[in-house]
């Protein structure tokens, strides 16, 4: 062969045996024990397999395994191209472990790593916060009892060391702290009686620890206070609260001395408010409820948690008639955390007439006596057995002959009634078959007649237009609206509104 063809092939070949280590990198392909949470610390042995037969001096001398940042010392065994990592003393239990092998690694042919391997795994069986869930004595409570433990539960264990560490009371109080329910109940004894009558701080710092090494990352604060209460609780004010958080002071009726006199009303109550009483300290909610009445309104619902609160909530289960009257009557009983009661009975007369509340109520009917709406005739809810002077001559007896009715309703500040709700609730009912009417459409603009009626032009017009065959009979016509009329403000009339008249 030629010497420089020789040369040259070995060239190539030399070439090539680079780019096959170039695309096949020399890396750590798996591992063992594998990222997350192991129980079993005393088993666990470190292995990696590698793509390439290693140098293993080189891997050995650039690996290395670290528990919470202290290395961990082992000897290396190999099987093939698996390296296992042996500790010479068993991994230990709640601890970060951590895996790094150097890029400097290389493999038997002297190809260096692309990149150095990390990897991490744990033998902490929680690694969430400990949170603190609760605490005796609650937030700014009075304690009674001189020598009461302070109780704190936590949601993982915690250590007796961190209490004592990161648990500190202003006024400063010595005592002892021990563990129940597995650790996450703190529990302080102090060695000298709490002073009385005094503000007391438990200051929680966010460094204190489970036993899994975990800290709050929260700082937290209890204030409470000590000594007997004996001051009972007094109602200081009563408001209704409107749906859009309006808070409108309730006064009192004090009762009245002469015969001229009337008990004191509020007024302006909506359908929508709801009844908050404010006591002079936090009282038993439930208690409040107990002694609380409405006297002729629907059944009261508490609305606030169960527990001691200075301001209760009160709504209805069912709204109060419009333009009924009716009375909250707090009777005396209500409760402190102390065992303390109200000595005094209260009441707030109520009038349930707030202008965004009237259902809509008709105030009367008009409706042409001829076809060309020049004759027009109306009829108001005081028009009892007024003549109806329907005429043949413009109503033809059997025949079916187009025409509207209008209604004129009063109703809520800003209300309208709903169309489609009085197509569905009215009717007409006859004694003998007087006339028939069947109502075809319902507008509440563009009416037949522009003008309104002569005195209701502040009520609000809804036409309804249809199909009424006259008769030869006389009797009663009632131009009837079923209960169940509604506005756009979700106010309906339970009444049956009525306007009888006489053919």
């Amino acid at each position: 062969m030629n010497k420089n063809l020789y040369i040259f092939i070995l060239i190539i070949l030399s070439f090539n045996s680079c780019d096959i280590l170039r695309f096949s990198p020399f890396e750590v392909i798996s591992w063992a024990p594998g990222e997350g949470y192991h129980s079993e610390a005393e088993r666990i042995v470190v292995s990696l397999d590698f793509s390439h037969d290693a140098d293993k001096a080189s891997v050995e001398r650039h690996f290395s395994l670290t528990g919470d940042g202290s290395r961990v010392n082992g000897n290396f065994q190999w099987s093939g191209r698996r390296m296992s990592f042996i500790p010479l003393v068993p991994l230990e239990r709640n601890t970060e472990y951590v895996i790094n092998l150097s890029a400097n690694a290389h493999d038997a042919s002297g190809l260096s790593m692309d990149e150095a391997f990390y990897s991490r795994f744990t033998t902490r069986e929680d690694n969430t916060r400990p949170v603190l869930l609760s605490s005796y004595p609650e937030m700014y409570k009075r304690v009674s009892d001189p020598r009461a433990e302070i109780k704190l539960r936590f949601s993982t264990p915690v250590t007796l060391n961190t209490l004592y560490d990161n648990v500190s009371f202003n006024p400063s109080m010595t005592g002892s702290w021990l563990l129940e329910d597995n650790g996450k109940l703190a529990v302080f004894t102090p060695v000298e009686p709490w002073t009385q009558q005094s503000r007391y701080q438990i200051q929680i710092s966010s460094s204190l620890t489970d036993i899994n090494n975990n800290n709050t990352g929260n700082e937290y604060s209890i204030v409470f206070t000590t000594g007997i209460d004996n001051e009972a609780p007094c109602l200081l004010e009563a408001w209704r609260v409107t749906k859009n958080n309006e808070y409108i002071e309730l006064y009192q009726d004090r009762g009245y001395s002469y015969i001229t006199e009337s008990p004191f009303e509020n007024d302006g109550w909506e359908k929508d408010d709801r009844l908050v009483l404010i006591f002079s300290k936090p009282v038993d909610s439930l208690s409040v409820k107990n002694c609380l009445n409405a006297e002729g309104a629907p059944n009261l619902i508490l609305e606030t948690l169960p527990g001691y609160n200075t301001e209760v909530f009160f709504g209805f289960d069912s709204i109060p008639a419009y333009e009924s009257r009716f009375a909250f009557r707090l009777k005396a009983g209500v409760k402190d955390d102390a065992g303390n009661e109200t000595k005094s009975e209260y009441i707030y007369r109520i009038f349930a007439d707030g202008k965004y509340s009237r259902p809509p109520a008709l105030a009367g009917i008009r409706m042409p006596m001829s076809q060309d709406n020049t004759e027009l005739i109306c009829f108001d809810t005081e028009s009892v057995y007024k003549s109806f002077p329907i005429e043949n001559k413009n109503y033809p007896t059997g025949e079916t002959i187009k025409t509207w009715i209008e209604f004129y309703f009063i109703t809520a500040e800003g209300a309208l009634v709903d169309p489609f709700s009085l197509m569905e609730f009215f009717r007409i009912e006859t004694s003998n078959n007087v006339i028939n009417f069947s109502p075809r459409q319902v507008k509440t603009s563009g009416f037949s007649v522009p003008a309104p009626q002569n005195g209701w032009e502040n009520y609000q017009r809804v036409e309804i237009s249809g199909n009424l065959i006259n008769s030869i009979n006389f009797g009663v016509i009632n131009f009837i609206i079923a209960p169940g009329l509604r506005d756009n403000l979700g106010n309906k009339n339970d009444k049956t509104q009525i306007i009888p008249v006489v053919k």
